[in-house]
């Protein structure tokens, strides 16, 4: 009786252990079907485009039924724009924020789209990048190593603010203001009048506090998300850029990916753009009255003045194909 008694524990503890073992199998296969994605950006938790990346994060990992996990890094937590380029086209998980002017360095037309007082209209700036043009450009992209996830995401109006008060491009000489380290948007700066001076997003509230720089230009959210407004105190409402972001990765991180997420990946930042428009539409409302009452002079520039000192860069851009400027323009119309 103990024999069989034994033998039939036996049998019962082997079966359990079986199924035990299946279930562990499927669940490393389950494990191992999720796709972790880092999305990267310089900008504060809590700024539009924060909020954006966690409404693109929440919408991909519904949309894939969990099989897509996104991390976030906010504040340059993944390093610099340049470095993140490089792990991407080594092939890193990771989307990074981007605009057309760090893009030129790879493929130099397709920074015309955030090039100084191209357009007032942001969708005359989707337009163009549906057209047929903006597509040879995303393949040359592709061809060096970069693939371009979503376009449609309105960043802002780009505007200046200093420690000393602007209203024409006059009164920049002299001052030394903040650019992102790419060459079209040094030339927009030194153009209007300043001294432009290349500096990662988050050392310019030290250097602006510490009197190195005068100032920075960027969109009204990015401006009250950086308080540089605590130490310069006039805000000169340029517009000089209408910018729209490219969220970009590798084309090898890419092409490894099943087209089911490259999709959800692709149709939710697209759909997350929308969310982005109306939020920096709502925030930069609501940054004007809190720079007022924090003491910062607000000024509405003649943007004309503006417009007639950038003017000659569109003939300086030597590395642009000859009448792109013109090009482009005939694609708004």
């Amino acid at each position: 009786m103990d024999k069989r008694l034994s033998l039939i524990l036996m049998v019962l503890l082997l079966i359990v252990f079986t199924a035990f073992a299946g279930c562990s199998k499927e669940t490393t296969k389950s494990e191992s079907d999720v796709y972790t994605v880092k999305i990267g950006y310089e900008n504060q938790p809590g700024e539009p485009l924060d909020l954006a990346a966690n409404e693109w994060k929440k919408l991909a990992e519904e949309k894939s039924n969990g099989k897509i996990k996104i991390e976030l890094y906010p504040s340059s937590q993944l390093g610099s724009k340049q470095d993140a380029i490089e792990q991407m086209r080594a092939g890193a998980n990771i989307i990074y924020i981007a605009d057309a002017s760090f893009l030129m360095d790879f493929v130099p037309d397709i920074g015309i789209l955030s090039a100084p007082y191209l357009t007032d209209d942001y969708d005359s700036l989707f337009k163009l990048t549906d057209s047929d043009w903006f597509k040879g450009l995303e393949k040359d992209l592709q061809d060096k190593g970069i693939h371009i996830v979503t376009t449609k995401w309105v960043y802002g109006d780009r505007h200046l603010i200093t420690d000393k008060e602007v209203k024409t491009p006059e009164d920049l000489k002299g001052l030394k203001v903040r650019v992102p380290n790419n060459p079209l948007q040094i030339k927009i700066i030194e153009k209007m009048g300043a001294t432009a001076t290349p500096l990662p997003l988050g050392e310019v509230y030290p250097a602006i506090a510490q009197g190195v720089i005068n100032g920075m230009e960027n969109p009204l959210p990015v401006i009250y998300g950086s308080k540089v407004y605590e130490n310069a105190k006039y805000l000169a409402l340029t517009a000089h850029t209408n910018m729209i972001i490219q969220w970009i990765s590798g084309q090898s991180y890419m092409e490894k990916l099943p087209e089911d997420i490259v999709k959800v990946l692709k149709e939710t930042g697209d759909e997350t753009g929308k969310f982005m428009a109306e939020k920096v539409k709502e925030s930069e409302k609501n940054v004007l009255k809190d720079l007022e009452g924090s003491g910062v002079k607000i000024t509405e520039v003649d943007k004309e003045l503006f417009k007639e000192a950038i003017k000659s860069l569109y003939k300086e851009m030597d590395n642009w194909s000859p009448g792109l400027y013109d090009e482009v323009q005939k694609s708004f119309k």
